[in-house]
């Protein structure tokens, strides 16, 4: 049989507390239109549907998947064929409640929509 395929852990996170040493893979989305400073999205975190809508329908966030998922495509059948059992992805922003909880979710999403393994956790997004 073949190597089994490299399962992706993904972790979404705040640099104000730290990027996780885990992660082997890291990319900063604090670049994206911030949702924390809109008073109705405030509140609320990047698992709610409005708040993923206001990042993910934002031009650069289109570009930004476009291009992890070109990348991801390109690395994980290396990784299988190297028999590497796991990937750590590590995708932050300033809190780690809206922007990077939104990418981590939508990219996740199109991982397993291929038939990738995933497991998504959100460090910092209880956090205040």
């Amino acid at each position: 049989g073949g190597a089994r395929p490299t399962v992706v852990n993904m972790i979404s996170f705040g640099f104000r507390y730290g990027a996780p040493s885990s992660a082997e893979l890291l990319f900063d989305v604090r670049f994206l239109p911030n949702p924390h400073f809109e008073p109705s999205l405030r509140p609320r975190t990047g698992e709610d549907r409005a708040v993923s809508e206001y990042v993910l329908g934002n031009e650069c966030a289109a570009a930004l998947m476009d291009r992890l998922r070109e990348l991801l495509t390109f690395l994980l059948p290396l990784y299988d064929g190297e028999g590497k059992p796991y990937l750590t992805v590590g995708i932050g922003c300033t809190g780690g409640r809206h922007r990077s909880v939104a990418i981590l979710n939508a990219l996740a999403a199109e991982l397993r929509a291929t038939g990738r393994d995933v497991n998504a956790t959100h460090r910092d997004v209880e956090k205040i």
